[in-house]
């Protein structure tokens, strides 16, 4: 059903609503294996959401930017009514909170409990693909084919055997592109696909850097400390409004023609990548019979937690 966005202004009350919103999405997205797009779906304001982001177009951002002639500016007040920007506003800086928050911790986990940090992502990520499969059917060569397809591109990614570049400028406008469009997707983690293309533990620092660098200038910080993060932030959100505009528009495309074959080949990604986060893992630690033993306990905390949700939510679907 297509949301019937109110023409009215928010009260406080639901702009505290929509940074709640966010700040649940937020969180969702900033962890491999939850999806944002899910908790969207979970707490009844999806539909609003997709609405809004494809309410986002050039031509609605110049129509709004031409408000200042007072001949358009009743049409750019309706624009920007169309584009739901009271709701988007406080939704985004509540995202924007959760992540900042949610990079900190994995920042200094990452440092100190890698073994912990990762293991615990990969059973939530396999447990993402548990529950998001149980809802589909592979039952025909199109099905398999698409299942094939993205466990197969997902596990040469996350076991090395295709190389992904390092974390250059075009990298990381990418990864911004891709993961933002995930994150409006229901079952898909914009953090997950970060793992899988090798920069969440890259991204997550440098935001961490950013913020830490922003509270410096307050103090005796330098403004050259800003610069690098900073950088890194400006190049993964302009990848991410592109993202938003282009990748996006075309995987709901794709889900409305052919729902069924993308979903699995979504769900069979998931599936794919869930050996990624054990690279970080053997990057600092030989797989002794300890390191195995720990990762496994991790890992099926992480099962239990996804599975809880699950539980506490009614279930989750991809779509």
């Amino acid at each position: 059903m297509e949301y019937e966005r109110p023409d009215v202004v928010m009260d406080r009350l639901e702009l505290l609503r929509a940074y709640a919103y966010g700040l649940c999405m937020g969180t969702a997205d900033a962890l491999p294996g939850v999806s944002g797009g899910t908790v969207a779906l979970l707490l009844g304001f999806y539909g609003r959401l997709i609405a809004a982001v494809t309410a986002l177009t050039p031509h609605k951002a110049v129509t709004v930017l031409r408000g200042y002639d007072p001949d358009r500016r009743t049409r750019a007040r309706e624009t920007l009514l169309e584009m739901d920007l009271q709701f988007l506003i406080p939704l985004g800086v509540g995202m924007v909170t959760a992540v900042v928050l949610v990079a900190d911790a994995v920042s200094s986990l990452e440092a100190s409990h890698p073994v912990a940090l990762f293991g615990f992502f990969t059973g939530l990520i396999a447990a993402s693909a548990i529950t998001l499969g149980r809802s589909l059917r592979v039952s025909s060569v199109a099905h398999v084919s698409a299942a094939i397809a993205g466990a197969g591109l997902a596990l040469l990614v996350a076991t090395g055997i295709v190389e992904l570049p390092g974390s250059g400028p075009l990298v990381i406008a990418f990864a911004g592109a891709i993961a933002v469009s995930a994150m409006i997707l229901p079952g898909i983690s914009g953090s997950l696909i970060l793992i899988l293309l090798g920069q969440y533990v890259f991204l997550t620092n440098e935001l961490t850097a950013f913020v830490g660098a922003l509270g410096g200038l307050l103090g005796d910080g330098s403004l050259a400390t800003l610069v690098d993060p900073g950088l890194t932030v400006v190049l993964f959100v302009a990848g991410g409004v592109v993202g938003l505009v282009t990748i996006a528009r075309v995987v709901r495309a794709a889900l409305t023609r052919h729902r069924e074959v993308t979903l699995v080949f979504l769900v069979s990604l998931i599936a794919g990548s869930i050996p990624a986060p054990l690279g970080h893992i053997a990057a600092s630690h030989a797989w002794t019979t300890e390191t195995i033993a720990l990762t496994a306990g991790w890992a099926t905390l992480g099962v239990l937690v996804l599975f809880g949700l699950e539980y506490l939510v009614g279930g989750f679907n991809p779509e």
